[in-house]
């Protein structure tokens, strides 16, 4: 119980520019999973399909409610596209 105290005074005491770095982080990595599901129920054997509807449709919903709270923070996908693509660079650079 403890423990769970420590984490949420971790993430009160981020500023704000970190909270949106780790809502764009969020983000893409919401896209790959999603994008990833739906390769995935493209292959899937007809045992898993139902499995693979149920994560496309968690992580859509996931997605959107982090899109709405981003466009809240005045975010936009311009953003983070650019983010993700800067980091894709760092990566191989």
């Amino acid at each position: 119980m403890l423990e769970e105290y420590k984490r949420e005074n971790i993430f009160k005491d981020k500023n704000e520019l970190d909270k949106e770095i780790e809502l764009i982080r969020n983000i893409i990595k919401t896209r790959e999973e999603l994008k990833n599901n739906n390769k995935n129920f493209e292959l899937a054997e007809i045992e898993l399909v139902d499995y693979y509807i149920y994560e496309i449709k968690a992580n859509q919903a996931k997605l959107d409610y982090l899109l709405k709270k981003a466009k809240a923070k005045g975010i936009s996908i311009d953003t983070v596209n650019r983010i993700k693509y800067e980091n894709y660079e760092e990566e191989i650079g």
